[in-house]
């Protein structure tokens, strides 16, 4: 009988911390967060498919427009549209334009943190003005011997050199 009470006591204290693990959990499965989370990835996709794509077949040399600047500029567009903000944010001391590329907020702050501490992303749902956003920071590494040719204190840096930052009007 002893062995039953044990082992019921056991259960109940297993049981407790995993049922309210599966409510946290089953919180955090927002369906507007996943379909806003889905929607931000295939965004970061596509644009640094295009920053790749445009550097690979036509930056030459350092005084051509670059793919990082092409893509500041869609940015900017998707932004005055209303659609949502996205940021290029360096993670290194050594940045272009420190008053446009550094860290502006805590949450970049954050990111920044956890990017150069090896991991890939970072996210927060945050509420501005009574609507929800998800903001999500993604690395920017280098990914070819191009990028070095205007960034050439990054060649050998297998790391997060950058971040998109994101701030998405979640999705009904």
């Amino acid at each position: 009988m002893m062995k039953r009470t044990y082992l019921f006591a056991w259960l109940v204290l297993v049981s407790i911390p995993l049922a309210l693990m599966h409510e946290v959990s089953t919180a955090a499965e927002d369906p507007e967060v996943t379909r806003t989370r889905q929607h931000v990835e295939m965004l970061d996709v596509l644009y640094k498919t295009a920053i790749v794509l445009i550097t690979d077949k036509y930056v030459t040399d350092p005084s051509i427009f670059s793919g990082a600047s092409a893509a500041k500029a869609i940015f900017d567009t998707m932004n005055e549209h209303g659609y949502h903000e996205v940021r290029l944010v360096g993670l290194t001391d050594t940045l272009i334009s420190p008053g446009l590329n550094k860290p502006k907020d805590a949450f970049e702050e954050q990111a920044k943190q956890k990017l150069l501490s090896g991991e890939s992303t970072h996210e927060e749902v945050v509420t501005l003005e009574g609507k929800r956003y998800l903001r999500k920071a993604t690395a920017v590494p280098v990914v070819m011997e191009r990028c070095v040719m205007c960034h050439a204190n990054f060649k050998g840096n297998e790391g997060a050199i950058g971040t998109l930052v994101y701030t998405v009007p979640l999705i009904e």
